[in-house]
């Protein structure tokens, strides 16, 4: 079976499970998405290893393993999403010590967060991505293009009205310069408030 390969699109909030977010996957060289429903820890673990400007001051789990595998000199080569049973994919990590692969099964919202941080490409086998695969019409792009503007909105007004409701926590950042937003950026990290962390870092994302 040919392999396809596929990159991270996004995280969002899942439409069908309360406290679960859906990481989005992105067929390489196709118009195709892959869905799959991850828990909230894993959803932030990835979310930090794709934001290069959140450094945590304590490893998390995912980081704890690399630095593991750093030090016996482990390297994750590649990551395949290999089955899907009841809604439900299971992956392994492709492994090397030593010039000897390994398989290892494994989660894969773990695997996911492991190939980030090993920087370890992601396949999967084309009967999988035919089956939970999602084909994007241009209709369907559209819609989804005035769905992330409506969201955009709405985040703004709750941002607004977070900012009204607890001035202390969430400051207005559009009045802060680049380097006072830098610095408040480290010391939410080194407070591990990822979450206003992130709010900060989407305002000096803005001003690039």
């Amino acid at each position: 079976m040919s392999l396809v390969r596929l990159n991270i699109k996004g995280i969002s909030y899942s439409q069908t499970q309360n406290g679960a977010y859906a990481l989005i996957l992105n067929e390489v060289g196709g118009e195709r998405k892959l869905p799959i429903v991850i828990g909230a820890f894993e959803a932030q673990s990835i979310a930090i290893a794709l934001e290069k400007e959140i450094k945590p001051p304590r490893p998390l789990t995912h980081d704890l393993f690399k630095n593991f595998s750093d030090r016996f000199e482990i390297v994750v080569k590649q990551v395949i999403i290999h089955k899907l049973v009841d809604g439900v994919f299971y992956s392994s990590l492709i492994c090397e010590r030593d010039g000897i692969e390994e398989i290892i099964d494994a989660r894969t919202s773990d695997a996911i967060a492991l190939a980030l941080r090993f920087d370890a490409p992601i396949f999967t086998y084309k009967n999988i991505l035919d089956k939970a695969g999602i084909y994007l019409k241009a209709e369907e792009k559209q819609r989804e293009q005035e769905e992330k503007e409506e969201e955009e909105i709405i985040e703004e007004e709750l941002l607004k009205e977070e900012i009204d409701l607890q001035p202390e926590d969430t400051s207005d950042y559009r009045k802060m310069s680049l380097e006072e937003l830098k610095e408040l950026l480290s010391q939410a990290v080194s407070q591990e408030d990822y979450e206003k962390a992130a709010r900060i870092r989407d305002e000096i994302s803005k001003r690039k």
